[in-house]
């Protein structure tokens, strides 16, 4: 794979994740360009979920839309507590948090731009 494909394929996978969380309703959803900052993927989203068992049913479907669609296994951990779900895609990073443990944590000030948070 060239490097133009692995950009389309990460592009193309940013933009399911980005649906499925709408479709299901998860709340302030935010996308970090990693590309260049980190190793770790290309991107990384966060989002929230009103209820412990809103952020297990986000990360669940996500996980099975990505899976069927793309062909992806992904890593997946914290949905038995349900209080903050990360899933590893591993092009995309994907945290879905409880609004509380999102206000804890404040993962995107760590990752954005300064200024932009």
């Amino acid at each position: 794979m060239t490097a133009g494909q692995d950009s389309a394929t990460s592009e193309a996978l940013l933009a399911r994740i980005l649906s499925s969380l709408e479709e299901d309703k998860a709340e302030e959803i935010v996308q970090i360009d990693l590309r260049g900052k980190s190793a770790i993927g290309d991107y990384m989203v966060v989002c929230s979920g009103r209820s412990t068992r809103q952020v297990a049913a986000l990360s669940e479907k996500l996980v099975q839309r990505l899976k069927s669609e793309f062909g992806r296994a992904c890593k997946i951990e914290g949905k038995d507590t349900g209080d903050w779900v990360l899933i590893d895609t591993g092009d995309v990073i994907v945290h879905v948090f409880r609004p509380e443990v999102r206000e804890f944590y404040q993962l995107e000030k760590m990752w954005m731009p300064a200024g932009t948070a």
